[in-house]
């Protein structure tokens, strides 16, 4: 892939949204399995991996989330999905979201500022 702008904080902002694009695909599944028998919920980490490679000076570039099933208790048919921890855990992901374009958007900005002088 090639990217055009490379420095820590586009790579550390990209990798963020590649994880909250894989956390909302994986809410949309597990709301459409709610009452699916035995399915187990998806979680999706990525933020203390990027944290930690922020901290120790890493490239943030090749971080990617992971996503694992959840452990937390079922119901009699074996499913564990909580559609209202769900919707909330999509709220905050849109809103993740819209905070890091409009992050990107500023760097951008600056940028193109001093490209042009305006």
């Amino acid at each position: 892939m090639i990217r055009p702008i490379q420095d820590t904080t586009t790579d550390t902002l990209r990798s963020a949204l590649r994880g909250l694009e894989l956390r909302q695909q994986a809410i949309a599944h597990n709301v459409a399995n709610v009452e699916t028998p035995g399915f187990r919920a998806q979680q999706v980490s990525f933020e203390d991996t990027l944290r930690s490679a922020l901290r120790n000076g890493e490239d943030t570039s090749g971080i990617e989330p992971t996503v694992s099933s959840s452990a937390s208790p079922t119901r009699l048919n074996g499913n564990n999905v909580s559609l209202d921890s769900e919707i909330l855990l999509q709220d905050e992901t849109k809103l993740r979201v819209q905070l890091i374009v409009q992050a990107m958007n500023a760097k951008y900005a600056l940028m193109r500022s001093a490209i042009t002088g305006n």
